[in-house]
C-alpha cells in the first residue's frame, strides 16, 4: 500500500508515526505543518489526514484530536518506511561486555542478555531458553524420597535441568542406577526426540537387559519427558518499564494481563513458534500476535541457534507499540547473533 501513497501523503504519514513514536500523543495539522521539510498549510495537511484516516492508516483518539497511527499504518511504516539503523562499535562492545560475566553457564548468558536488551530499549527483555529437546551430555536419577526420584539432566549446551519423576515406592536404588547407566549410555549426543523410539523398541523386543522394574523406570521418565520436549522457560526482565507508559499501553488491567501471559507456558510455546522456521528478526504488531493484542504491545523477536544450527530458543523485546523500532531492531539482531556464538 505504501507505493500507492504520493510523496506528499507518504511525507505526512512518516511525520505522523516518528510525533507518536517520540511522545505517544495524537499529533494536529497545525504542528505537523511545522514538522515538514516543505511548507504545506495546516489546511493542507489536514485533508492529507483525512485521507490517510480513510485509508485505514490513522485514527483520531476521540473529536477534534490530533490522529494516531492504526496497527495497520504501524505495520505498513515497520514494512516500508522505517530507516532501520546501526549499532555503533560502542553499543556492540557494550552488549558483548554485559553478556559476558564470571558465570558461564547458558543460563547465567541467557539471563544476561534479557536484563541487557531490557536496560538498553526500556521495554521489557524477555529471552526463551533452549528447548529441552537438545542433544544431552549426562543423565542419571538419584532417589529422593519413596515414590520419588531427581532426574539430571545436562545437555551439551550447558542447561542443567532437575526433573522429579513419580517411581514405585519401594524402588531400591540399584534400579535408578541401572536406569541412568542404560539412558546414559543410548542418549548421550542425542536428544530424547531422537532416541526415544529406538529406546522403547529395544525394551519392546527385550534385547535391553533389563529387570521389569528398571523397564517402567525407563519408560515412565520417556513418557513424561517426550510431553515436555516443546517447552522451555522464560526469562523476563524489566517488567517494571511496560508501566512507565501507562497511558499508551492502555489501563494498568491490560498491563496485569501482559504479565499474566508472559508467565503462562502456552506463552512460551507461542513465542518460539514465531519464530522457529524464520530466520532474522521478527516483527509482531498489536494484533500480529493474539499473545499481546490485548494490551496493545509489540514484540520484537529474534531466534538463537546451537553449534549445529537448529533454532534452540528466542530473545527480544515486549514494549509499547511506540517503542523505537529503528534502534531495538538492530540490538536484538545483534544480541541473537552473539547468544549464538556464545553457546556455540
Amino acid at each position: 500500500m505504501i507505493t500507492e501513497l504520493n510523496d506528499r501523503s507518504r511525507d505526512i504519514f512518516r511525520q505522523v508515526v516518528e510525533a507518536f513514536i517520540e511522545t505517544g500523543e495524537p499529533v494536529g495539522s497545525r504542528t505537523l505543518s511545522k514538522r515538514l521539510s516543505h511548507h504545506l498549510s495546516p489546511a493542507t495537511v489536514r485533508n492529507v489526514m483525512a485521507d490517510l484516516e480513510d485509508a485505514g492508516l490513522l485514527f483520531a483518539p476521540h473529536t477534534s484530536a490530533g490522529r494516531l497511527p492504526t496497527e495497520a499504518g504501524l505495520r505498513m511504516f515497520v514494512d516500508g518506511l522505517l530507516e532501520v539503523g546501526h549499532l555503533s562499535d560502542a553499543e556492540r562492545r557494550e552488549i558483548a561486555a554485559r553478556c559476558s560475566g564470571a558465570e558461564t553457564s547458558v543460563e547465567g548468558l541467557l539471563e544476561r542478555a534479557s536484563t541487557v536488551l531490557s536496560g538498553l530499549s526500556r521495554c521489557a527483555g524477555i529471552v526463551m531458553a533452549p528447548k529441552t529437546d537438545v542433544a544431552l551430555r549426562h543423565i542419571e536419577l538419584v532417589s529422593l524420597s519413596p515414590g520419588r526420584a531427581l532426574v539430571v539432566l545436562v545437555t551439551e549446551t550447558g542447561i542443567v535441568e532437575n526433573r522429579i519423576l513419580e517411581t514405585s515406592p519401594d524402588i531400591p536404588a540399584s534400579v535408578l542406577m541401572e536406569a541412568s547407566n542404560f539412558l546414559g549410555a543410548r542418549l548421550r549426543g542425542r536428544t530424547i526426540g531422537e532416541a526415544r523410539e529406538e529406546i522403547l523398541d529395544e525394551i519392546k523386543a527385550q534385547r535391553a537387559h533389563l529387570d521389569e522394574l528398571t523397564s517402567k523406570v525407563v519408560e515412565s521418565g520417556l513418557a513424561m519427558w517426550s510431553g515436555e520436549d516443546a517447552g522451555g522457560s522464560l526469562i523476563v526482565r524489566g517488567q517494571a518499564h511496560l508501566l512507565d507508559d501507562v497511558q499508551a499501553l492502555g489501563d494498568l488491567e491490560q498491563i496485569r494481563t501482559l504479565f499474566t501471559a508472559l508467565e503462562t507456558r502456552d506463552t512460551l510455546l507461542k513465542i518460539l513458534s514465531m519464530v522457529d522456521h524464520a530466520d532474522g528478526v521478527q516483527i509482531f504488531i498489536g494484533s500480529d500476535s493474539a499473545l499481546f493484542s490485548v494490551a496493545g504491545c509489540s514484540m520484537i523477536v529474534s531466534s538463537y541457534r546451537d553449534s549445529r544450527q537448529r533454532i534452540i530458543g528466542a530473545l527480544g523485546v515486549v514494549g509499547p507499540t511506540r517503542m523505537n523500532y529503528a534502534r531495538i531492531i538492530p540490538m536484538v539482531d545483534y544480541t541473537a547473533k552473539l547468544v549464538s556464538h556464545l553457546i556455540a
